[in-house]
């Protein structure tokens, strides 16, 4: 084919529009005008409104993985600080519920303390205050260790008492320490009134099973006893002083092949549960001692006499 009949202009892939330079300048120029257009005269406001309103749906949709996770890690944070703060509620709780039982506990001693005092306003004999600190290390022997010994002044035999009645007598004596045996200790006695009938008897504490109590002994089988009569101190024994709760009959068995009443009393004293006692000065350390008396002088007329 002849060169001449060749066709030398670019295929259409190759063929080249306005250059890059005159499009930039030309799509800046529009650019420009557009805004300064949309600040004047609001021309692009109607296209704004409608492309928001078809992209909402689009939005609503890429926003949600968002909204979730946020969500997920507001519930995660609301319940850790849930859970911190019930975890401190139930501190503040248990501190209250403490606190609550110490105010009981409180209470009971102040009431305990104020009945002692009026116990021992009573009482025209010395006393000193003392606190049981623990039970004696054998139960049956039904003894407690108080917090005052022989360098406060504590005599063996001493009579004590609690906030109700008599509660024992001190039975040794330490330093720092003494040892009461309480009166239901099966050892231990006490001289009694009836205060219904004056009749007088002895209370011994009770071995025989007929645990926490007292029992009036060698009292005649017709005698006077009725349940619920109430026994005080006698004095007699210049250890009691006399009148102080003891103990109230609780029931009496009258046998006929026996010729003593079987008598069970209550102590009025919380054995088995008192923590503050007032120990007593014996009655016979209050009582002047007997004068010495001097021997009777021979008469001068029966001296003559055997001369």
């Amino acid at each position: 084919m002849p060169l001449g009949t060749l066709d030398r202009t670019p295929p259409p892939f190759f063929r080249q529009g306005p250059s890059a330079l005159s499009k930039l300048t030309v799509f800046s120029a529009l650019a420009l005008f557009l805004m300064v257009a949309d600040t004047r005269f609001k021309i692009t406001q109607p296209l704004r409104i409608v492309v928001a309103t078809a992209l909402r749906p689009v939005q609503w949709v890429a926003m949600q993985p968002i909204n979730w996770a946020q969500g997920g890690s507001k519930y995660f944070e609301a319940l850790g600080s849930s859970q911190s703060s019930e975890e401190l509620a139930r501190q503040k709780l248990g501190l209250q519920s403490q606190r609550a039982n110490q105010v009981e506990q409180l209470l009971l001693e102040n009431t305990r303390l104020r009945q002692l005092l009026t116990l021992r306003e009573r009482v025209t004999t010395p006393a000193q205050a003392a606190q049981v600190l623990y039970d004696a290390a054998d139960p049956y022997t039904r003894k407690v260790i108080i917090d005052k010994g022989m360098t406060d002044g504590i005599a063996t035999g001493s009579p004590v008492i609690d906030e109700s009645g008599v509660l024992g007598q001190v039975t040794r004596v330490y330093p720092s320490v003494s040892e009461i045996t309480l009166v239901t200790n099966r050892d231990q006695a006490i001289p009694v009134q009836n205060s219904r009938t004056g009749a007088r008897g002895i209370a011994f504490g009770d071995g025989t099973g007929y645990a926490g109590a007292l029992e009036l002994r060698f009292m005649a089988a017709n005698a006077d006893v009725q349940p619920g009569d109430i026994l005080t101190t006698s004095g007699v024994d210049a250890v009691y002083p006399p009148g102080l709760p003891v103990a109230k009959v609780d029931r009496v068995e009258r046998r006929v092949d026996s010729a003593f009443a079987r008598v069970y009393c209550t102590p009025f004293a919380l054995v088995s549960g008192t923590a503050h006692v007032m120990v007593l000065k014996p009655v016979a350390d209050q009582v002047a001692p007997r004068p010495a008396t001097d021997p009777t002088p021979a008469l001068p007329g029966k001296k003559g006499a055997r001369n």
